[in-house]
């Protein structure tokens, strides 16, 4: 999801939200996962490139399996 701004007549994205949806089993060990999130802003080629002109951030939606 982005928001987009008006700069003088021309149309920016001044911020941007990631939401990952990560399929997980029940069991799936909660600190693992969020190791693998807090790397998003370091190992993201899409974050690096656009930061800090656009502000993104992030959020995760957990969908448990059924295995």
């Amino acid at each position: 999801m982005g928001e987009i701004e008006s700069d003088g007549g021309v149309l920016i994205i001044r911020r941007i939200h990631v939401t990952y949806r990560l399929q997980v089993p029940a069991d799936a060990d909660q600190a693992a996962i969020d190791r693998v999130l807090a790397t998003h802003e370091r190992a993201c080629p899409v974050y690096r490139s656009l930061h800090p002109q656009i502000q993104i951030t992030t959020s995760l939606e957990q969908l448990e399996t059924g295995t």
